[in-house]
């Protein structure tokens, strides 16, 4: 029998799902949200126990901010008979109630290379890893206190403007941005291809 425990990790993992209509509320307070985030940073698993993942929490109207930075890069590349459907979906991020983003350090990962020759060219990989798997606990925990989210990737396009604007270490890496607030509609239904052809078992 599962216990119940691990029932409820995994009815965590279920509840996660990508959420775009998100509205600027929270049902949570902010000190919840820094405490979920603080959690991850410190006890999600990173290769070599680099500790390479970086996160920058924006709220109010700094959040708002980088939606207007992202808004902008894209406008100065996107035809404008195209951009609409782009300001659509840049309104649809800014209307939530922060954005997290993740980095990575880089120097870590140098450090790691100059330290471990013979994986030098597995650091890179493995600090993705890592850095996936703080995405991957933090959207599922903030699904769990009843916030929605959605994974976002504009960088590099917009790394130079963040980094200036919120002064970033150079050598803070952007990896994903997401935009989060309470779901203003639910999720789509989600298609799952057969687990047969996902997952073996040899006995």
């Amino acid at each position: 029998m599962a216990s119940t425990t691990s029932n409820a990790f995994l009815a965590g993992i279920r509840e996660r799902r990508t959420i775009y209509a998100l509205s600027k509320e929270s049902p949570i307070p902010d000190s919840r949200i820094e405490e979920i985030i603080s959690d991850a940073v410190k006890h999600t698993p990173s290769a070599f126990n680099s500790q390479s993942t970086r996160i920058v929490l924006l709220l109010g109207e700094q959040h708002d901010k980088l939606w207007d930075i992202t808004t902008q890069v894209l406008k100065a590349i996107v035809p404008a008979e195209q951009f609409e459907s782009t300001q659509q979906k840049m309104d649809s991020f800014k209307a939530g109630y922060g954005s997290i983003l993740f980095f990575e350090d880089e120097s870590i990962v140098e450090g790691l290379q100059a330290q471990f020759p013979t994986y030098q060219d597995k650091f890179p990989d493995w600090s993705q890893h890592t850095n996936a798997m703080h995405q991957f606990v933090i959207w599922t925990a903030l699904a769990n206190e009843g916030l929605g989210a959605s994974l976002q990737h504009y960088n590099p396009l917009i790394d130079e403007k963040v980094k200036n604007e919120w002064s970033i270490p150079e050598k803070w890496k952007l990896i994903a941005h997401m935009p989060f607030g309470k779901p203003a509609a639910p999720a789509g239904e989600k298609q799952f291809k057969p687990i047969e052809e996902r997952f073996k078992v040899f006995k």
